[in-house]
């Protein structure tokens, strides 16, 4: 065991699990909707992830609320170990939607008609590059976070035992394999991953698997190929390969059962040397909350050729990502007005100030000159550096198909078999390709 870890192990600060659990913010109060001293009571359902986005939403709707005379929004969160898009279809299903939804599907729900347009005294407030019109010239999601793609998807790590070790950040895949050899042959563990909830998976996933899929960006992505029969998948058995080596040589046992939230402590507390995330800025920051003078860092896993491919953000179709208005509030009304006056706050000057200062890049609105940017949590310089990187090459893998995300809920639990030896990689293409096949066919 390096000397530059043992004190991490040795000295755990108190309270360290409950700084990354996901805060309680269920809705109270009076039924939204309802009259709450002459206030609109709003829902905002959201999907839990890290703690920081937690922290982010129970902030701006909390000083939302202290300035509306009209409006008061109740955060309602989803389970952290609930699949977003299953619970989505569940609120369809009941027919419970609240006013505000963070958005999964949009392209399926839009065309459904479960979420209304968007006016334009809030789209006004966004940079043109972040929002589009659908083909009937409405706009129907709008983004939470400022739009950096998947850049968010990348590996933290402890920058001190990287310095104590002679260790640098891979400018290779073959770089980032012999750098884990080298964390193993100091007798530590390289990698923590996390697979409690199946979503996390994605995390190790999407960067191995990110030079596959950029082949295909200029021909509408790769899953529209597989679709369309000019590929299987078959072709993505390398990052599969890839995957498997990852886990079963390198990652931190107990991945299987391990919570996204606690991948941070577990870095912090020494037990492995490395974490997945997708969580962005907003991971560091959880950090340096279970331990400020933790020294982290972050860097995507390179393709062979050195090559940083990161997915760009869709602003449509059904991988678009972001804050909706539900049909359902536009039908009663008032939720939709108060939807709405939302919105326009969370897209002023105060309100992004604010969420810099809890820990997310904020949303690319127009004023972004006048919005205090957040650069004091330890390893900012390395998300924001990456957006500079000249090996930086964005692609897009936009599925058209509006049962893709069933589809995707399918291969992250089957990609987890595998990893875990309940399948082989056979098993898993042969499984997969049918499994897409089925879901294409119904969507």
């Amino acid at each position: 065991m390096s000397t530059a870890n043992l004190s991490r192990r040795t000295v755990v600060k108190a309270g360290a699990a409950a700084a990354v659990a996901a805060p309680a913010l269920a809705a109270c109060g009076p039924s939204a909707g309802g009259d709450g001293g002459g206030k609109t009571l709003i829902r905002f359902l959201y999907a839990t992830g890290d703690a920081t986005w937690n922290e982010v939403v129970a902030a701006v709707t909390e000083a939302f609320n202290a300035q509306s005379d009209t409006v008061v929004v109740e955060p309602e969160p989803l389970p952290s170990g609930a699949d977003y898009a299953t619970s989505l279809k569940t609120v369809d299903a009941t027919g419970n939607w609240p006013a505000l939804v963070d958005m999964r599907d949009t392209l399926t729900y839009m065309e459904a008609g479960k979420i209304a347009p968007i006016p334009e005294s809030v789209t006004a407030l966004l940079s043109d590059e972040v929002y589009s019109p659908a083909e009937d010239g409405s706009v129907y999601i709008v983004p939470s976070t400022a739009l950096n793609g998947e850049i968010g998807f990348n590996i933290v790590y402890d920058k001190d035992y990287f310095e104590a070790n002679g260790l640098a950040v891979p400018t290779t895949y073959a770089e980032f394999i012999a750098l884990m050899d080298a964390i193993k042959a100091n007798g530590d563990v390289p990698l923590a991953m996390a697979a409690a909830e199946i979503w996390p998976s994605d995390q190790i996933w999407k960067p191995l698997a990110a030079p596959t899929f950029a082949e295909y960006s200029e021909g509408g992505g790769f899953w529209n190929a597989v679709e369309s029969g000019e590929a299987t998948i078959a072709d993505l058995r390398d990052p599969m390969e890839r995957l498997k080596t990852v886990t079963d040589t390198y990652a931190l046992e107990g991945w299987q059962s391990t919570q996204d939230a606690q991948t941070s402590t577990l870095l912090v507390n020494g037990q492995a040397i490395m974490a997945t995330s997708s969580a962005g800025l907003g991971r560091l920051n959880d950090i340096a909350k279970v331990d400020p003078e933790f020294n982290a860092g972050l860097f995507v896993i390179p393709a062979d050729d050195g090559t940083l491919h990161v997915l760009k953000n869709s602003v449509n179709g059904d991988t678009a990502s972001g804050i909706a208005i539900s049909k359902q509030a536009q039908e009663d009304g008032k939720q939709y007005d108060a939807a709405v006056e939302f919105l326009e706050y969370y897209y002023s000057v105060a309100a992004c100030d604010l969420m810099e200062a809890t820990g997310v890049v904020s949303p690319n609105i127009k004023a972004a000159a006048e919005v205090t940017r957040n650069s004091s949590i330890p390893g900012a310089a390395d998300y924001f550096g990456l957006l500079e990187n000249p090996k930086l090459a964005w692609y897009e893998n936009e599925p058209t198909n509006p049962n893709h995300s069933t589809f995707q809920t399918f291969f992250r639990q089957s990609r987890i078999e595998m990893m875990d030896d309940q399948i082989t990689i056979d098993e898993l293409i042969e499984k997969s390709q049918g499994e897409f096949e089925k879901n294409m066919a119904e969507g």
